[in-house]
């Protein structure tokens, strides 16, 4: 099924309040209206995606066309997030966006070789911040076309949560 690019839901994964505001006035900014649901770490990360806990009912929670990814995340990181998502048939090809403030080559190759979409090293001017939001809005809303995902089927039996 085709959703506009305003229709497209986007989970952030962001464990910094100061950072989740600068992204909400960011996407004000660069005119991104598309919903926005928020998760503070890993774990919650997971529970959304499962449809687990408190994200059970897709209506109020629906999959994300797009994930932004933070890596440096308590309890689980982006990187455990990324391993799980490879393990998940059904979420594989999620569109993820790694948006970091880690801009270590390391980091970069590891968050490719787990399957990400695209690295973004957040800006630390806000002015940038909202070009780069632009960005996300004119390529991956609007020019790319995301893949059909699916929550993951109790048949699908996730492997466990990885530890950290």
């Amino acid at each position: 099924m085709f959703s506009t690019a305003d229709q497209k839901i986007i989970l952030l994964a962001e464990d910094r309040e100061d950072d989740i505001l600068l992204i909400r006035e960011a996407f004000k900014k660069g005119d991104i209206s598309n919903p926005l649901f928020i998760v503070r770490d890993g774990e919650e990360v997971i529970d959304y995606l499962e449809g687990s806990g408190k994200y059970a009912n897709r209506l109020e929670y629906p999959l994300p066309a797009l994930l932004l990814l933070d890596l440096k995340m308590p309890g689980l990181d982006g990187f455990d997030v990324l391993k799980w998502i490879a393990r998940q048939n059904s979420l594989r090809a999620m569109c993820v966006l790694v948006l970091t403030s880690s801009d270590a080559l390391s980091d970069v190759n590891l968050a490719y070789e787990l399957g990400a979409n695209s690295f973004l090293v957040k800006p630390h001017d806000f002015e940038q911040f909202v070009a780069t939001c632009r960005i996300i809005r004119d390529y991956w809303l609007k020019k790319s076309r995301t893949p059909q995902i699916s929550r993951p089927s109790a048949a699908e039996h996730p492997a466990p949560k990885p530890s950290s």
